[in-house]
């Protein structure tokens, strides 16, 4: 009697296929739209650098308003957002097509040392936030632990 070949073969087929797709859509997405992806999906370039007295943190966010960001220090953690939307519409009042956006990024970094929380400094500057966190001094205001 001959082998009947199994009526799921081609759906498995159809799975492995689809899964070796998701795996390599990440890879297409960024090479096919560049650093757009990323940004729309909620990631932005992040540096941190250390200044002997200072870390500075800088945040590529072009197109990004003052308005559009919040910056908050919790302890040792920096957290960073901003959202955005455009609008772009036809002239008309009967339009046909009407286009909205929305992109946001949260991003947050924990800082390898205490900073003095009054002295942060932030500014934006053709698309790159730039947030000076001044390091507390070794030795400054210590006080006495009761042990009991």
């Amino acid at each position: 009697m001959a082998s009947r070949r199994n009526p799921f073969d081609r759906l498995e087929e159809l799975f492995d296929r689809l899964n070796r797709q998701f795996e390599e859509a990440p890879r297409t997405w960024e090479t096919e739209n560049g650093s757009r992806f990323a940004v729309a999906a909620g990631g932005t370039s992040l540096d941190l650098a250390d200044h002997d007295d200072e870390f500075v943190v800088t945040v590529d966010v072009p197109g990004y308003e003052p308005d559009d960001l919040e910056s908050r220090l919790s302890g040792d953690t920096l957290f960073l957002s901003g959202e955005r939307g455009s609008e772009t519409t036809d002239e008309r009042e009967d339009y046909l097509r009407r286009e909205r956006e929305l992109e946001s990024f949260s991003r947050q970094v924990t800082l390898p040392e205490p900073v003095d929380a009054d002295g942060i400094e932030a500014t934006v500057n053709n698309g790159v936030l730039t947030i000076r966190l001044p390091k507390l001094e070794p030795g400054g205001s210590s006080h006495a632990i009761d042990i009991e």
